[in-house]
């Protein structure tokens, strides 16, 4: 996908609310598709397959809803421009390069120390706070949000290894809530900009 070319000092306002408006669409899919990898993480911790399927099948028109609604051609333009900083493009390459990296380096550190638990909450936290920055890069406030409750979505998932729960219901838990945020956040990113 095509980084969005940032406006010029002089640029227009046409040029400014197009700019927004893909930023906009291209957040909703982002959190939308990664809420659905998180909602199949989640189902796999499932006790019940049943249970399992029925979020893997409800995952598609939840994330099928948020995408109409961002890319819908009657959608009203965001209620403010995004200002974005300069070498933001430049930026968010290098958040989303060391967030992929931390996640190999939690997985490869988890599973060579025999830990594979933790991975789910692990991942949350890191993905977590990942979104510290991108909230600034962005020019999304929300995303400070969305930092927040993945990061409590990690320690709650934490507390409960330590609390002896299952692995499987340790990566429902983490899983499904995490889809939850993101898709909390595809939502309001896609209906309020």
């Amino acid at each position: 996908m095509t980084q969005p070319t940032p406006p010029t000092p002089a640029a227009t306002d046409a040029e400014c609310v197009a700019l927004t408006r893909s930023l906009r669409r291209r957040g909703t899919a982002v959190l939308s598709v990664f809420a659905v990898v998180w909602a199949f993480a989640g189902a796999s911790g499932l006790a019940s397959s049943g249970a399992a399927l029925a979020v893997q099948i409800a995952s598609v028109p939840v994330t099928a809803v948020a995408l109409h609604l961002a890319y819908r051609k009657g959608a009203a333009p965001s209620p403010r421009l995004v200002s974005l900083p300069a070498n933001w493009a430049r930026s968010v390459g290098i958040v989303n390069v060391v967030e992929l990296a931390a996640v190999f380096a939690v997985i490869a550190g988890s599973n060579a120390s025999g830990h594979p638990a933790v991975i789910p909450p692990a991942i949350a936290l890191v993905v977590g706070l990942h979104f510290v920055p991108l909230a600034r890069l962005y020019d999304q406030w929300q995303y400070k949000g969305t930092a927040a409750l993945l990061s409590g979505v990690a320690v709650l998932g934490f507390a409960l290894l330590a609390a002896g729960l299952s692995d499987g219901s340790v990566r429902a838990v983490v899983g499904l809530a995490s889809a939850a945020t993101l898709w909390v956040s595809a939502y309001h990113v896609a209906v309020r900009g």
